[in-house]
């Protein structure tokens, strides 16, 4: 994976989003009307939704080296926004009588064989990934310019449960990652602990009475003791030890 402003421009996630983004608002264009959607209420949303998918991905993947943990939040917004729209596809089917795929169907399973390209990128990034977008479309385009609103609708719930998938499998990799190295804002954190144990050592804060580890000075935020000053083992939450700041 790419890590720099653009890295997502290399995530088949983020192409995959902007394939259904592009496909939902073609979708709502052409099939959702003053009749059916006399408000344009449904428009607003499944658009918006579209649009969260790609938004989210990007904005994770611009946080990985800062924070990993709102990488992993982002795309599972992205991910849950993705169950929104699927839902509203497949009440579209249901309000017309009409089914989606099976699984074992030969549209399915012609939509969930093409892969996608890997991009060839060089410094041309936005001009590049936006031919890359518009190429990957096209291959799914007999069903997405089809004229039947039922086909299409078909083919944007396969690819919405598709691109769920594959962003299931991107967290997984992002926590992975994220419980062997951590994130530059988690290890700030632990840095400042450190720090702000290793200023209680020198100043001679006392031992914990459960671990025997050195205690840091905190304040009780309810209880009451509110306001008031103890110590706190440094250890905490592995270790709940306490003593009372002498006056």
């Amino acid at each position: 994976m790419k890590i720099s402003r653009f890295g997502y421009f290399w995530l088949d996630t983020w192409v995959m989003a902007n394939i259904i983004q592009l496909a939902t608002q073609d979708f709502c264009r052409r099939f959702l009307n003053h009749s059916n959607d006399p408000g344009g209420r449904q428009y607003d949303q499944m658009t918006q939704a579209a649009r969260s998918a790609p938004a989210n991905i990007a904005e994770g993947n611009s946080r990985h080296t800062t924070s990993r943990e709102t990488e992993m939040k982002l795309t599972d917004v992205a991910r849950a926004t993705l169950a929104e729209l699927t839902n509203d596809y497949f009440n579209w089917l249901l309000q017309h009588k009409q089914l989606p795929w099976s699984v074992h169907s030969l549209e399915y399973k012609q939509v969930v064989s093409i892969q996608l390209d890997k991009p060839t990128y060089d410094d041309d990034l936005q001009y590049q990934s936006a031919i890359h977008i518009l190429r990957q479309k096209q291959r799914f385009d007999t069903w997405l310019k089809d004229s039947d609103s039922f086909q299409m609708a078909r083919c944007i719930i396969v690819l919405c449960n598709r691109l769920a998938a594959m962003l299931s499998k991107q967290i997984e990799q992002q926590l992975a990652t994220f419980s062997e190295e951590g994130g530059f804002t988690e290890a700030l954190t632990a840095e400042r602990l450190t720090k702000r144990t290793q200023q209680n050592i020198e100043a001679g804060a006392p031992q914990c009475p459960l671990c025997g580890k050195p205690m840091i000075r905190r304040m009780a935020k309810k209880g009451v003791n509110s306001g008031n000053e103890f110590w706190s083992c440094s250890d905490y939450p592995n270790c709940h030890g306490t003593r009372k700041i002498e006056k």
